[in-house]
């Protein structure tokens, strides 16, 4: 082939290629799923939490914590599903990030509380029961309990375990609010009410 003839086929197919790029049509770009509404979150974390899928009811309301990081809805039901099964150290972590968010909420606040008295009570139990509470530590859980005390508007913080009174017979202190509370719950949680 001659040089004079290969030029113009060159060029013509190079418009040729040109064309068809042009004429190809444009393909959208893939879209992103709409992220879901808190509300949404809630509601599917809530479901999940309900069919006994604690983990993936966690997962949903972690990614909603960080998607909607100013609400404390997601903190606040991570609190309290952690004070439901008993984990009160990631309960209070859960209620404080919530508090962060939004510092009168009273819910966060009570699981804070009463997680907080729940430890202390183990606490104290374990060290109780190995005899090692002594000294600073017990001047300190005493104060502890008068501050309690104080707080409740309680003369005893944990009612006596519940004696039927003997036949005929009123019970001794029968009319103090601690045996009011006793004869009435028994063995019952005294912070139920903080809950």
């Amino acid at each position: 082939m001659k040089p004079a003839t290969l030029l113009p086929r060159i060029a013509c197919l190079a418009s040729a290629l040109l064309l068809a790029a042009c004429a190809s049509p444009d393909q959208p770009a893939p879209k992103k799923p709409a992220a879901p509404t808190l509300a949404q979150v809630m509601s599917d974390a809530d479901a999940a939490a309900r069919a006994g899928q604690y983990e993936r009811a966690m997962t949903l309301l972690k990614g909603g914590g960080t998607s909607y990081p100013a609400d404390k809805a997601p903190w606040l039901q991570m609190a309290q599903m952690k004070f439901d099964r008993g984990q009160y150290g990631d309960a209070i972590g859960h209620a404080l990030e919530a508090l962060e968010r939004d510092p009168d909420d009273k819910v966060a606040n009570s699981i804070v509380a009463v997680s907080g008295l729940r430890l202390s009570g183990k606490a104290l139990a374990d060290l109780s029961r190995q005899n090692n509470l002594n000294g600073s530590l017990r001047s300190e859980a005493q104060d502890l309990a008068k501050l309690l005390r104080a707080s409740i508007g309680e003369d005893v913080l944990v009612p006596p375990a519940r004696r039927p009174p003997a036949a005929g017979k009123r019970a001794a202190g029968s009319g103090t609010p601690a045996a009011k509370g006793a004869a009435q719950g028994g063995a019952a949680d005294p912070f139920s009410g903080l809950k």
